[in-house]
């Protein structure tokens, strides 16, 4: 038996948001049995974009039931059936958390239609629910209403026990085998619940204190290997401490990267102590020598805020650095990769490479002032652009705004409702804290990886 669930809310982070809606179909496997569907007073404001997307507003839920006065159908309706969702890991959260804040730990096996219709109907360019549906010729009564996605979800649930010729329900149901006490606080269902998504993960003590933030593209997996494979005595500390394991999906890779360090650098965690000191060694430096030229230097690093870029490693930090020099015709004798033999020029000068400040054939203020905007151009030439990845459900993307090269924040947009609007896209991207070593996880990841789109402006 399944229990197919959709619900509204009033944000897309469970930490945060709230329900607003929930519908719940109960699925025989042939046909559907039974049903629940309700508004929910959220106790929280309903922002106007969320209205503007599900038509729910404050009015309507000012008299519907508190999700506690709910909870018990919830628990009954459900029990003993595997929860399917569209995007599963979002509905599944967000009840989860419900139900934590009343002190219930709400546990069903769940199942995503989404991860099942890439292995059973592979071939579609999308498989948002709506693209589905329009497929195969589902119609919708009520699109981003509970009602209506979760009725449309039993139809997409009905092909795909039709087409599953592979068994491929019972292996997305299986778990991988952990002890079922990792210590004497944390059972392994808690780390089995955790979903199979790209975000951060939080460990806390039995003191509620956060011990250490991860970050990772598959978290139930990763945290997994905490568990099962520490390999030093700093590790089994760690995983003899862990009382309670909280979570945060983003959908990209970047966006957790940046999720990260922001979380390690507010929360300085126990044991991530060593990681703030040392994730990136190295930096480019400026300084002004007694030449009275702006001299760049690579050194390790102490303080990252002097740093103009910062790197992993020195082979990093030295590519870099060469290739800026050339870039900016810089000479190499001020940037530290040839030594100056009794004034004489370097060898970018004989290839016409260097102008000569090195041979003072240069004005030291020219060259200075070259310096001076090439550093302005560091990080990203100055230019303005939105990042677009993968976001946390099927229509939501990721957004990293970038302003004249300064990195503003990031946050995320439900594509329906944005319609690929610049304006609204850019507002989406909540204002963050910056620093250099945020530019660098920026420039890194997207030399090394792709996401979906770039769009300058």
């Amino acid at each position: 038996m399944y229990a197919v669930i959709d619900i509204e809310t009033t944000g897309g982070n469970a930490n945060y948001g709230k329900i607003t809606e929930i519908a719940i179909f109960i699925h025989d496997g042939s046909k559907v049995v039974d049903q629940f569907i309700s508004l929910v007073n959220p106790e929280i404001f309903i922002p106007q974009f969320i209205t503007n997307l599900t038509g729910i507003t404050n009015e309507m839920v000012k008299s519907a039931p508190r999700f506690y006065e709910i909870a018990k159908k919830v628990v009954e309706i459900t029990e003993g059936h595997v929860f399917v969702a569209h995007n599963a890991e979002f509905d599944y959260g967000f009840i989860r958390q419900e139900f934590k804040s009343l002190g219930y730990d709400f546990r069903r096996d769940v199942l995503c239609t989404v991860k099942l219709g890439r292995k059973i109907i592979p071939g579609h360019k999308s498989y948002g629910l709506g693209s589905l549906c329009k497929e195969y010729g589902i119609t919708i009564e009520g699109r981003h209403r509970a009602g209506g996605d979760a009725f449309a979800t039993t139809k997409i649930l009905d092909i795909l026990i039709q087409n599953d010729r592979e068994d491929h329900f019972q292996q997305l149901l299986k778990r991988e085998v952990i002890p079922t006490k990792v210590n004497e606080y944390l059972s392994g269902d808690s780390v089995k619940a955790l979903p199979e998504e790209t975000g951060i993960y939080y460990f806390l003590n039995s003191m509620n204190d956060i011990i250490y933030v991860g970050k990772s593209k598959n978290i139930r997996k990763r945290v997994i290997q905490h568990c099962l494979n520490p390999k030093n005595n700093k590790q089994r500390n760690l995983l003899s401490e862990i009382a309670e394991i909280n979570y945060e999906a983003t959908g990209s890779e970047l966006v957790a990267l940046l999720r990260e360090s922001e979380e390690i650098k507010r929360i300085q965690p126990k044991y991530n102590r060593k990681q703030v000191r040392n994730s990136y060694k190295f930096g480019v430096f400026v300084d002004l020598q007694m030449d009275g030229v702006m001299h760049l230097r690579i050194a390790s690093v102490t303080k990252a805020n002097d740093a103009l870029a910062l790197f992993s490693t020195k082979v990093e930090a030295e590519k870099f650095l060469f290739d800026f020099t050339k870039k900016y015709r810089l000479c190499p004798q001020k940037t530290g990769f040839e030594k100056n033999y009794m004034g004489k020029p370097c060898f970018h000068y004989s290839i016409e490479l260097c102008d000569g400040v090195c041979h003072h054939q240069h004005p030291v203020d020219d060259y200075n002032e070259r310096v001076s905007n090439a550093i302005k151009r560091m990080n990203f030439e100055q230019a303005s652009f939105l990042i677009l990845d993968r976001g946390r459900s099927e229509n939501e993307k990721a957004i990293v705004r970038i302003e004249e090269g300064r990195y503003i924040g990031f946050g995320f947009a439900d594509m329906e409702y944005v319609q690929g609007d610049l304006e609204l896209l850019k507002d989406c991207a909540n204002s963050k804290e910056t620093n250099k070593e945020i530019n660098s996880i920026i420039k890194g990841y997207l030399e090394k990886n792709s996401v979906d789109q770039i769009i300058k402006y």
